[in-house]
């Protein structure tokens, strides 16, 4: 494919040095993918392009591009940051897993499709203030499908039954209701607000992300019961969950 100008709207979430005064920086687009730049200069003191390329920062972008491998950054339009994340170390955490995790569930260039607006409005939210605990979570549970174990959450996997109180199982992919608990011992014995805590943030519509409130109990509890359904099913070993989980013993 030969290359093009084309102006993208993202998201910058990574940088790193790339040769003496250039920099690599990976941007979450909408429409195009997740795309890593090329940004010359950008090292240099009082560079524009540099300013522009801040992690969280968020705008429209023009770039030279073929489709694939590096792009190369031209100019920008409209771009702002988000000084919530950027000023808050907790913040900052929670918004980098958040979008590493995505950046891990697709190939570079490959549409994102509703996962750009679900990681826009996740990020938005936790600048603006909402329980970026809660926020992860919610991103987490719905990004499984991404990932293509998206679990049953809407009727038992047994029965199909949609009522009732219901525990969830790793190994049968979703949520069983309390008629099989005797005979199912891969069930991970939550309590049924727990549960139900899990079976409302995958289902979630992303327009009322944020909405939902549930004690810290039950949020430790659903947080424990996410991280086994990641571990166990797709066992990423990523740094920015070890240093957000390393920021929360502190806090």
């Amino acid at each position: 494919m030969a290359r093009e100008l084309k102006e993208v709207q993202g998201i910058i979430f990574k940088r790193q040095k790339y040769k003496e005064a250039d920099l690599l920086a990976k941007i979450m687009t909408k429409g195009n993918g997740i795309i890593t730049l090329i940004v010359r200069g950008a090292l240099k003191p009082k560079s524009k392009l540099g300013a522009a390329t801040l992690n969280f920062s968020y705008g429209n972008y023009v770039i030279y591009t073929s489709g694939h491998g590096l792009s190369n950054l031209r100019t920008y339009k409209e771009v702002r940051q988000f000084d919530g994340l950027y000023n808050d170390l907790t913040k900052n955490a929670y918004a980098s897993f958040i979008l590493d995790l995505i950046d891990h569930a697709f190939l570079e260039y490959q549409n994102l499709g509703k996962y750009y607006t679900l990681a826009l409005y996740a990020i938005k939210k936790i600048n603006a203030g909402v329980d970026p605990e809660m926020i992860t979570q919610i991103v987490q549970m719905q990004l499984l499908a991404a990932y293509g174990v998206e679990p049953q959450l809407k009727q038992c996997v047994i029965c199909g039954k949609s009522q009732g109180i219901f525990d969830y199982s790793i190994k049968r992919g979703g949520i069983l209701c309390s008629d099989h608990f005797r005979v199912e011992n891969s069930r991970m014995h939550l309590k049924p607000k727990q549960t139900a805590v899990l079976r409302t943030i995958g289902l979630l519509p992303i327009e009322r992300l944020g909405s939902i409130k549930v004690s810290d109990d039950t949020k430790k509890a659903t947080r424990k019961a996410i991280d086994r359904i990641y571990r166990d099913t797709i066992d990423l070993n990523l740094k920015t969950k070890k240093f957000l989980d390393e920021l929360k013993m502190f806090n």
